[in-house]
């Protein structure tokens, strides 16, 4: 054995490396900080972290350059010019706290519901929502309203479950994988390692989307769809697989609501419901006893198809003959969807035959037995290795609610939900949809210095759960869980400024806002959202909005247009909280949660948004903030993290609980908890046994061991619903049959998107505009390397995307005669932009696209006011309204999806003409004045003295 030591290749990078958890994207992925002489020279990926396993994107390295930005506020500022003039002066934090409690306390003293508070991607919506929740206002979400909440709300009301942060493909079994619209920068380390995993083994990849990018790339085949018909082509999948009788019969008899009777009654208030007997238990009819009996009874063996009497004399049928009957129609064919989703009927014919062959030609088995929850006892698991996974793409159109409900139904058709080698649920999902409490903020739930008496976001169960008043008013101010978008289960947080700038349904005093750029690329019509900030009452001279509280990091477009601003510190000098609660990093196989911690002190007169959120609690004596006493319960986040219970032994955290750190997931609160975290690398994982898997939402084993995690107090199967009942009671309150009766403006607006069976409908921003002469699609997507609004000011990050062209399908600049370089102006029905173009290939060819985020507003970010971003760099978001073109009877809705109030982003038609050449693209805004930041070179360079 040689004893010599051996010899350093490199000088050590680190003195010390500290474990934590990244911000750089929403992956929540590992990360080893190395610091050197206190500053940070190194962030690598965390090999023994169950999410990224070592591996780190390009954003997550660039977190040196996030952490020592330029951009970073550095004590607290009030406005002293007008407001988006970026005038400011620095304030002590005392004044600024003082401050913000004189004015949310005069309006929770007066009418709570006037405080409008809502957050971006904060990753800690269980506090944030708490807090609101104790103030009394019923206004507060996030920003899945203009995100994901399609995504979300139809899975959660499908499945018990969605994609994205609440299931995962299995990687490691499946053998065709069909991804439809997913942004680059979201989960991207899993979704780039499960690719890479299943091209090694040989599996196929599927990639639905107008544009081949990134992941799309990759894949073995691409299908480049026309923006907004992913439904129809799902559906015509599924009408292909009927057709052929290529469906798992009995994954649908066991665990959906396929046999379940829906009452036919037309003209009734029952019509369309689910028959039920006196206990209120669904019924199925039992072929062999012919008579209705109760879902679960043991032995029976339902029908699937067949009319049948009730004994009340009604007559009902399955809701799987309904859903063949209607999937079934021609209408659904390749041939008659090809021209509207820009897919050949082969390509379609082609989807639906490979999915079907893998499914049930090449299932997989898992020898496991396992026992279901009405205690039948299964030698084995069975495996459909067909796994989807979706997002934005899909989510952003006024149809996508319906869309993703369609691709909810083909997987549960071919039973690959939760099975080996397919979508599996992420814990602590599945939750059936009545696991989730309904919305709360009606007027009896709330007064001054009051709570409400349950959380703001939910899933209504029909009408009757609206926030509406009496006359059917909305209730909030971005109209979530009104009429107008009733399932709005993330909120509306796009609508917040429109309606708050136009007192409908009420004005309101102060916008409390985190880490939310809504003046820039996180709203829709940019201009007239700047505008409506700084509109003034032409008779009292007073901003309509009266005050705006904001708290970021950076100096955003935003902090140009608030009054007060709270600086907040970076991700690497504050303790976040990745809980169980909220948003966790859980994986299939286990469940896992994870902290950040300050591997760094703030240098700079900053605070945590969430200590700074819990000292205004305590300011303003909220309950669960402050003792009868008037005395804070919580020092700081860290102190909140570990000693907050949401019930007794369930806190944000599942690990290391209990007084020798030793419970996971109920347990009594441990003091060192947050200790025992960071020594194990930031996070904790729970192994979920073998038995307890797959078929979470049947599965007796892995109910229980729900139970003893925390995630429920009793199990909570979930039954697969494929026909939604809550949405037929939309239906039969827009025709007038069920109280409340929905007014008569919104029942056609009703009855068109609330069917209960998924459905396709050309997306509405599309379907009221002139297709002719708006004859071209347009989005935006993601990069990779770009996270949001903050990625673009990021030294390094800029450095592969300083400016975002107008991608232009190669036809389409043989049509016009453009070539790469050429200046364009697009136009919308609401608005027009002058932007640089380059031609591509790969696109679908009736649509251009952008990169998202990368223009930026001349002063902000500490960005030079000649920076690409600024003059080359542009937004979509100006061609897009926040409201949908007005009626014949003079009425605008929101440009969203009429279930769930999703922003419809994607739902834009454009026209493009050439343009002379430009120095800027247009529109152009003057420059804002910087906030005062830290000094620092113009040019920034890995390892010289920052800040200097």
């Amino acid at each position: 054995m040689n004893s010599e030591p051996r010899i350093a290749l490199s000088r050590p990078v680190a003195d010390e490396v500290r474990k934590t958890t990244c911000y750089m994207c929403a992956c929540r992925c590992g990360i080893n900080v190395h610091l050197k002489d206190g500053k940070i020279r190194y962030i690598e990926g965390n090999r023994d972290h169950p999410v990224n396993r070592g591996v780190l994107c390009a954003k997550g390295s660039a977190g040196i350059m996030q952490h020592y930005a330029p951009a970073r506020l550095r004590a607290p500022l009030k406005r002293v010019g007008p407001r988006g003039s970026g005038q400011f002066e620095e304030i002590s934090w005392e004044e600024a706290l003082s401050t913000a409690t004189e004015w949310l306390g005069q309006v929770r003293h007066t009418d709570p519901k006037k405080l409008a508070f809502f957050t971006g991607r904060d990753q800690s919506q269980s506090l944030t929502g708490f807090w609101a929740q104790q103030f009394g206002t019923p206004n507060y979400a996030a920003h899945g309203g203009f995100c994901s909440v399609n995504m979300a709300a139809a899975g959660i009301m499908t499945l018990g479950g969605a994609f994205w942060e609440f299931g995962a493909p299995d990687w490691e079994r499946t053998k065709l994988f069909v991804m439809f619209g997913v942004a680059e920068d979201h989960d991207s380390n899993p979704i780039k390692m499960g690719i890479g995993r299943i091209k090694q083994r040989g599996a196929r990849f599927v990639s639905v989307n107008p544009v081949r990018t990134g992941y799309s790339a990759v894949a073995d085949s691409w299908i480049g769809i026309r923006p907004g018909t992913d439904g129809l082509l799902i559906l015509s999948v599924v009408h292909e697989l009927l057709k052929a009788r290529r469906i798992d019969v009995d994954y649908l008899m066991r665990y959906s609501n396929a046999p379940w009777l829906v009452i036919d009654a037309p003209g009734t208030a029952g019509h369309g419901l689910f028959a039920r007997d006196d206990e209120g238990r669904a019924l199925v009819f039992e072929t062999v006893t012919e008579r209705p009996v109760p879902v679960g009874t043991k032995g029976a063996r339902p029908a699937l198809s067949g009319r049948f009497k009730l004994d009340d004399g009604r007559f009902a049928v399955p809701s799987f003959q309904l859903l063949a009957e209607k999937y079934l129609d021609p209408k659904y064919a390749p041939e008659a969807v090809s021209e509207e989703t820009g897919v050949s009927a082969d390509v379609i014919r082609g989807l639906a035959a490979e999915i079907a062959r893998v499914a049930f030609d090449e299932a997989i088995i898992v020898e496991q037995p396992w026992t279901d929850v009405n205690g039948e006892r299964h030698p084995h698991f069975v495996g459909r290795p067909v796994s989807f996974h979706a997002m934005r793409g899909v989510s952003a159109h006024s149809n996508g609610f319906q869309t993703a409900r369609a691709l909810h139904m083909l997987q549960v058709l071919i039973g690959a939900v939760d099975c080996p080698g397919a979508f599996r649920f992420e814990p602590p999902y599945p939750k059936p949809m009545t696991a989730h409490p309904t919305p709360h903020g009606k007027a009896e739930h709330f007064g001054s210095n009051k709570p409400l008496s349950g959380p703001h976001l939910g899933f209504p169960r029909g009408p009757e759960d609206l926030l509406v008043d009496a006359e059917g008013k909305a209730m909030r101010i971005d109209k979530a869980f009104s009429w107008d978008a009733p399932i709005a289960a993330h909120g509306m947080m796009h609508m917040v400024i429109a309606n708050a700038h136009a007192g409908d349904p009420y004005p309101i005093d102060v916008l409390f806002m985190y880490m939310a750029n809504m003046v820039w690329n996180s709203s829709m019509n940019t201009a007239g959202t700047m505008t409506m900030l700084t509109d003034k009452d032409p008779e009292t001279g007073e901003y309509r909005i009266p005050k705006i509280i904001y708290s970021d990091a950076y100096s955003s477009e935003m902090v140009a247009y608030a009054d007060l601003v709270l600086p907040d510190t970076t991700y690497l000098e504050r303790y976040d909280c990745i809980s169980l609660l909220d948003r966790p990093i859980s994986e299939p196989d286990a469940v896992q949660d994870a902290i950040r911690w300050p591997v760094l002190e703030p240098d700079r007169d900053v605070r945590a948004f969430q200590t700074v959120l819990l000292d205004l609690g305590a300011r303003l004596k909220l309950p669960g903030f402050a003792d009868n006493h008037g005395h804070p319960l919580y020092k700081d986040y860290a102190d909140y993290i570990a000693r907050h219970e949401r019930r007794p032994g369930i806190g944000p955290l599942a690990g290391f609980r209990g007084g020798n750190g030793d419970r996971a997931g109920r347990g009594a609160a441990n003091p060192h908890q947050l200790e025992r975290y960071i020594e194990n690398g930031s996070f904790f994982s729970a192994h979920i046994p073998l038995e307890a898997q797959f078929m979470k939402h049947a599965n007796q084993a892995y109910q229980d061991f729900a139970v003893r995690m925390g995630f429920f107090d009793t199990p909570q199967p979930v039954t697969f619903q494929l026909y939604s009942e809550t949405l037929q009671k939309f239906r039969l309150s827009a025709e007038g049959l069920r109280e409340p009766v929905a007014p008569q403006t919104h029942r056609e607006r009703i009855l068109g998107a609330f069917d209960p069976l998924p459905q396709w409908y050309r997306p509405l921003g599309e379907a009221m505009v002139d297709r002719e002469a708006y004859p071209y699609h347009a989005i935006t997507q993601r990069p990779a390397a770009m996270y949001h609004s903050w990625g673009s000011m990021n030294a390094w990050l800029r450095q592969i995307h300083t400016k975002n062209p107008l991608y232009v399908p190669g036809s389409i600049c043989d049509e016009l005669g453009l070539a790469d370089g050429d200046w364009v102006w697009v136009t919308s029905s609401h608005g027009r932009i002058k932007v640089e173009i380059a031609r591509m290939e790969a696109v679908n060819s009736r649509t251009m696209w952008t990169w998202n985020a990368i223009g930026k507003r001349a002063g902000t970010w500490a960005l030079d006011a000649n920076a690409p971003e600024a003059t080359k760099g542009f937004l979509m978001n100006h061609l897009i309204n926040e409201l949908l073109p007005p009626r014949a009877d003079g009425m605008r809705w929101s440009n969203s999806d009429p279930v769930t109030g999703q922003a419809a982003w994607y739902d834009l038609r454009v026209r493009i003409e050439k343009a002379e050449a430009g120095a800027v693209s247009e529109p152009h805004f003057p420059e804002i004045a910087q906030p005062e930041t830290e000094p620092h070179p113009s040019v920034l360079r890995y390892g010289q003295e920052w800040a200097t």
